[in-house]
């Protein structure tokens, strides 16, 4: 059973160590992330499964070589950054890991869900919102990011699992496969009261923060 779901972007800024040059910016979405852990944690859930993109690049070191105090877990980014901020939360509850790729089809089969189970979605938004962004501007963007925005507000299960795929690639969205494999193991039966606590494009990329507990 899904007690909560804690929607994160995973960015490697939020780790101190890796960009210190961005304090500010990054010191608020990490907040907002504490926050959407936290009220997942607090649902006493005895399980936390964690879905993020799938990567050949494992762990964080390569984003700040000779860096010391890194995550070093043998995970995708994606999934490394969930862990670093489960960790950095004190989490007990067992991890269980799934990676997806941009069709949120996983890569390994979905682990039991018969036991309170907090769940954890690590996405960014478009990573083409502005010049100053990875993949330069596409005036596409913002609309994109809008819909699932108010997915995210919404408790919108249905938005989240019809997300255009080739839209999503074209605007180098990387959370539209973990918010589709989200989609797809949370099902349409149950509503949710859904509230953004983070939603902006700092860099060119957007980063959204958001909760759903049971309606």
């Amino acid at each position: 059973m899904i007690s909560a779901v804690a929607f994160c972007p995973h960015p490697p800024l939020l780790v101190p160590e890796i960009a210190p040059g961005t304090a500010t910016e990054a010191e608020l979405l990490r907040s907002a992330c504490e926050r959407a852990l936290a009220r997942v944690l607090a649902t006493s859930c005895t399980q936390v499964v964690i879905i993020g993109g799938e990567s050949s690049i494992h762990g964080l070191s390569g984003f700040a070589p000779g860096v010391r105090g890194l995550p070093d877990a043998d995970l995708p980014p994606a999934l490394a950054i969930a862990d670093w901020l489960l960790d950095r939360a004190g989490a007990t509850p067992a991890r269980r890991f799934v990676g997806v790729p941009p069709d949120g089809t996983p890569i390994s089969d979905w682990p039991p869900l018969d036991e309170r189970t907090g769940l954890v979605v690590m996405g960014d938004g478009s990573a083409r919102r502005s010049v100053k962004g990875p993949g330069y501007l596409d005036d596409r963007a913002e609309g994109f990011d809008d819909l699932v925005v108010s997915a995210l507000a919404a408790g919108d299960v249905g938005v989240l699992a019809d997300l255009d795929e080739a839209l999503a690639a074209d605007l180098l969205v990387a959370g539209v496969g973990p918010w589709k494999a989200a989609a797809r193991i949370i099902g349409g039966e149950r509503r949710w009261h859904g509230e953004v606590l983070y939603a902006d494009a700092p860099y060119g990329v957007t980063y959204l923060v958001a909760c759903w507990l049971p309606a």
